[in-house]
C-alpha cells in the first residue's frame, strides 16, 4: 500500500512521507495529552478525544499507547487519581466529593482505580495522608506520593545476609 520514493515511503492515505506523517501524528497526540491534563475533571472519552484530534478512536488508542506506553483512558485516570490524592491530602473533602471533583461519575470505579494505582483505598489514604503530610511541605508530599502503576513499581529483591 506504500510506494517507495527515494529513501523513505509515502503514505497512500495522506500523500506525506512516513517520517513527516509520524511527526504530525505525534503533535496531535501531544495535543490530546495536553487536553487530558487540562480537562481531566470534564467528561472525556476516547471517542471525543479522537474526534478532537481528527483520528479514529482505534487509531488514537494505538498511537497514544505507542507514544506514551499507556492508553488514553489509563492516562486520564492516572491524572484524575493524582489530583484526587492532592485533594484527599488537603483533608477538607469527603471521598465522594473528591470522586466527583476529579471527573469520575462512579464512586465504585473511582475507589477501585485509586486502590489499583495507589495501593490503598481512598478513605485509608485520606486518613494516613492527613497524619503523614502534616509534617511535610506540600511540594514534597506531591512528589513522594505520585501514583505508580504496578508495572512501573521498582522490584525489590530480597536481601539475604
Amino acid at each position: 500500500m506504500r510506494k517507495a520514493r527515494g529513501r523513505g515511503t509515502i503514505s497512500q492515505v495522506t500523500g506525506r512521507p512516513d517520517a513527516e506523517q509520524r511527526l504530525h501524528d505525534l503533535a496531535r497526540l501531544r495535543r490530546v495529552r495536553d487536553r487530558i491534563d487540562r480537562e481531566y475533571a470534564r467528561p472525556l472519552d476516547v471517542e471525543a478525544l479522537a474526534r478532537g484530534a481528527h483520528m479514529s478512536a482505534g487509531h488514537l488508542s494505538r498511537e497514544f499507547r505507542r507514544a506514551y506506553g499507556e492508553s488514553p483512558y489509563s492516562y486520564l485516570m492516572t491524572r484524575r487519581i493524582e489530583r484526587a490524592m492532592a485533594l484527599l491530602r488537603r483533608g477538607d473533602l469527603s471521598v465522594t466529593e473528591v470522586c466527583f471533583a476529579v471527573g469520575c461519575s462512579s464512586l465504585g470505579t473511582f475507589s477501585t482505580r485509586f486502590t489499583e494505582l495507589v495501593g490503598t483505598p481512598p478513605s485509608t489514604y485520606r486518613a494516613e495522608a492527613a497524619r503523614a503530610s502534616g509534617e511535610m511541605p506540600s511540594c514534597l508530599a506531591k512528589q513522594v506520593t505520585r501514583p505508580v502503576r504496578n508495572r512501573e513499581a521498582p522490584v525489590v529483591e530480597p536481601h539475604l545476609a
